[in-house]
């Protein structure tokens, strides 16, 4: 007999109502970050997807897929990954080593004898980025070469057989160069085209019907937009067929990212063995860390773990952020690329998804620290807000010297939330002050009482 028969029948009402509600209010807040980011950046589109404890709970666009003519973005609207597409080409050949077809320890010289050093750097150090073959794509526009057709054996043939950038295992530096070989030592091993192989594993098992190869476009896909300095939207060119391969071939919508992201989270496809190694860090021979895994990179939001990657192709940024400690994901893709905008906002909407409220100050306490410094800059304070101890800091010195150094810089344009924590009975705050001409952080200690224990003002450097 399932539980829910013993629920009474108004609580069921008053659970779905509450979970409506929720799911209302969650929508909004992100909705709010998300069109303040695109009014504020200029860009053409952004489309957000969220999973919260392993559920996809909002997945929406905004802006336009194409400004003229003008065709509103949407859920279904495709958009590149980019380099996000790594990490598909990493489980690829973790299917393989899994059916025992080849080891990720196995020596480039076994596939392709014939590149530079190949009998000393190994599948692994590829998909790590620590093999040394130098990256054929580094540059953040689309340069004249990558309007005509290649393939991904000309690249190699052009760059894997250069001499190395470093001893293999001795650094970290990201190449796409390691990925085009990754994906055709897949392709010679398994037989198979490599998006064939992962439409066949992962996509269509996960229903994820819009991902593919960006090469075969659809009308409904987002068009790419550049920006040059802080001028509008332009339309750019995509990349010519052949340039991407295995290193950031992908497109799909956000929706179908977090059903992949959804299955990373459930450990599905992968034995726990091979998802180990998936999110694993390598490190460099001396033992120094690289913060990356094989097609993911490691960090953290708050100490809470991410495993993440970016992409950028031409016209396009994405950001795929898994929270496992959550059972969560964040995705943001956007058609324009030139611009700082999918990183500070996936970390926006992460952070009033999974960052408790008390771990960053309010705007009622900034505007609180704020209002002191602007006295501060003029050498007066109210003494009535602080502890005896805080008092005695503030002596006529402090008081000239403050008032003497903030003085110069100007007007205080912002004061901004860092962190918030306790420690010592007490409840510490940190803030970002941006003057005119400098910018300085704010360090403060609150009693429980609200009287302030300790108010610092420190050079930022």
């Amino acid at each position: 007999m399932l539980l829910r028969h013993w629920i009474p029948l108004g609580l069921l009402v008053f659970l779905s109502v509450f979970e409506a509600q929720a799911t209302a209010n969650l929508d909004t807040k992100i909705s709010a970050k998300v069109e303040a980011a695109l009014k504020q950046s200029g860009a053409p589109s952004v489309s957000v997807a969220v999973v919260e404890d392993g559920t996809l709970v909002f997945a929406k666009a905004f802006g336009s897929a194409s400004i003229d003519p003008h065709r509103a973005a949407d859920r279904q609207t495709r958009y590149a990954v980019g380099s996000v597409s790594k990490e598909f080409t990493a489980a690829a050949l973790l299917m393989l080593q899994q059916q025992g077809k080849l080891s990720l320890d196995d020596k480039i010289s076994k596939y392709y004898p014939d590149l530079t050093r190949a009998n000393e750097v190994s599948i692994r150090q590829l998909l790590t980025h620590t093999a040394g073959y130098e990256d054929y794509a580094p540059q953040d526009y689309i340069i004249p070469a990558w309007t005509k057709p290649t393939t991904p054996q000309a690249i190699l043939d052009t760059w894997a057989k250069r001499p190395l950038n470093f001893d293999p295992g001795t650094r970290w530096q990201y190449s796409n160069t390691n990925y085009v070989l990754a994906g055709e030592i897949f392709e010679k091993v398994s037989g198979i085209p490599l998006v064939a192989f992962l439409k066949q594993t992962f996509f269509d098992p996960l229903g994820m019907a819009s991902a593919g190869d960006c090469s075969a476009a659809s009308p409904d896909d987002a068009r790419a937009y550049t920006r040059y300095g802080l001028g509008p939207a332009r339309v750019v060119a995509r990349e010519a067929n052949g340039w991407y391969f295995a290193a950031g071939e992908l497109c799909m919508t956000p929706s179908d990212l977090a059903k992949w992201d959804m299955a990373l989270l459930e450990k599905r496809f992968l034995s726990p063995e091979s998802y180990a190694q998936f999110t694993h860090e390598m490190r460099l021979a001396n033992g120094d860390l690289t913060h990356y895994a094989l097609g993911l990179q490691l960090g953290e939001l708050n100490n809470i773990p991410t495993v993440f990657h970016g992409g950028e192709v031409s016209g396009f940024l994405a950001s795929n952020t898994l929270f496992p400690a959550r059972n969560g994901a964040v995705i943001v893709l956007s058609n324009q690329d030139g611009i700082n905008l999918i990183g500070p906002l996936s970390r926006q909407i992460a952070t009033l998804l999974f960052v408790a409220e008390s771990d960053v100050p309010s705007e009622k306490d900034a505007q609180k620290a704020k209002a002191i410094l602007v006295g501060l800059q003029k050498g007066k304070i109210d003494r009535s807000l602080f502890t005896d101890n805080a008092n005695s800091y503030f002596t006529k010195t402090a008081l000239a010297d403050l008032k003497s150094s903030l003085g110069k810089l100007g007007a205080l344009k912002s004061v901004k939330p860092g962190r918030e924590g306790l420690r010592g009975g007490m409840t510490y705050r940190s803030y970002r002050a941006e003057f005119a001409k400098q910018t300085v952080v704010l360090s403060t200690y609150v009693m429980p009482d609200g009287k302030i224990e300790q108010y610092l003002v420190e050079e930022q450097l």
